[in-house]
């Protein structure tokens, strides 16, 4: 059996403004059916490759490809694919079943076909008898439901998502989370989700490519890129993490390579407290502590230089207690499997 094409290929791809390198030689390959997301501070080239991918832009250098059909040069209108987008981009006028339908009105689907796909997308949406309603009658979570009803009913092979769930409250865009990975398994496409929220990367994302000044700095699965970041940069942007260079690495690990390891990896004990085999020691005393309820986090400073961040759930700890920790001497303990090398970036 021959292994299908990806959905969408990216071979080589830049995409210059000028002397802006937008997006910068860029390898890529998306696999059909994935739930793939482009994570990355502002300005890092991640909705730069959405737009190449829909044909809103063209690259400056490389080839496109979706399904093994190149398509760097094509129009949207000729591409199998779809795109939400963060302000939803309804049409107020119409309703919510108008709305869905326009696609299909677009491609002259008979009326009773459309009727029927609308309902159908409605129903897995979980939006059914709302067809009637205007947008401006429905809430946030709604109205990005119908947008995805819409971008759904043409049936393409890759959706494209950019940041849909930017303007939801938090506890709406947590739930949004759960409901658009179900719906991705559902319906089984490709979807290329774009957005600069780490805990929406790793809560929904078969994989998920790091971008950073233009460039593709790591791909890999969430749990790849939380607990083996390549870099330095992937290290700090997604989740916390403590990176330990100099007199500090030596002190600690015995080599000045720069490691990163995770807050919540470390666990705090008393200053002297004995050390067992395959375990990284760092004395220090507790400089700052910010209690959140669930957890409580520690800013420590270290005698050998610099100072980590340590994040412990509060299992028995009181907010008292939490605050009588601080100007406290300690020993931090962590398994040395724990440390991570990472490449510096400038």
């Amino acid at each position: 059996m021959t292994t299908p094409p990806p959905a969408v290929r990216f071979v080589r791809v830049s995409r210059h403004f000028g002397d802006v390198r937008a997006v910068d030689d860029v390898t890529l390959d998306i696999l059909d059916g994935e739930f793939f997301t482009l994570l990355g501070p502002s300005g890092s080239g991640k909705t730069t490759c959405l737009r190449l991918i829909a044909g809103f832009d063209h690259p400056s250098e490389g080839r496109i490809e979706l399904h093994g059909v190149e398509v760097s040069t094509l129009p949207p209108y000729e591409r199998d694919v779809n795109t939400v987008f963060q302000d939803y981009a309804l049409f107020p006028h119409m309703t919510v079943a108008e709305n869905v339908a326009y696609g299909l009105v677009i491609k002259k689907v008979p009326p009773r076909e459309r009727q029927e796909r609308v309902a159908e997308m409605l129903a897995m949406v979980q939006l059914p008898g709302l067809g009637h309603r205007k947008p401006t009658q429905l809430s946030g979570g709604q109205r990005q439901r119908v947008a995805l009803a819409r971008a759904l009913v043409n049936r393409p092979r890759v959706l494209l998502l950019d940041e849909p769930l930017g303007a939801l409250d938090l506890k709406l865009r947590q739930q949004m989370q759960s409901e658009l990975k179900a719906l991705q398994q559902q319906v089984g496409i490709t979807f290329v989700y774009v957005t600069h929220d780490q805990d929406e990367a790793l809560t929904m994302s078969d994989r998920i490519g790091v971008f950073n000044h233009g460039r593709l700095v790591q791909v890999g699965t969430p749990a790849e890129i939380y607990e083996r970041p390549a870099t330095d940069f992937v290290a700090g942007f997604v989740g916390v993490s403590n990176l330990v260079s100099g007199d500090a690495a030596v002190a600690v690990a015995g080599s000045p390579l720069t490691f990163t390891i995770r807050p919540e990896k470390i666990l705090i004990r008393e200053a002297g407290a004995a050390v067992s085999d395959g375990m990284c020691a760092a004395d220090g005393w507790i400089r700052d502590v910010v209690y959140l309820g669930a957890h409580t986090r520690y800013r420590v400073e270290l005698a050998a230089g610099g100072e980590l961040t340590v994040i412990e759930q509060n299992v028995e700890a009181t907010p008292a207690d939490v605050r009588a920790a601080r100007g406290r001497s300690v020993r931090l303990l962590w398994h040395r499997a724990h440390n991570r090398l990472v490449a510096t970036q400038p």
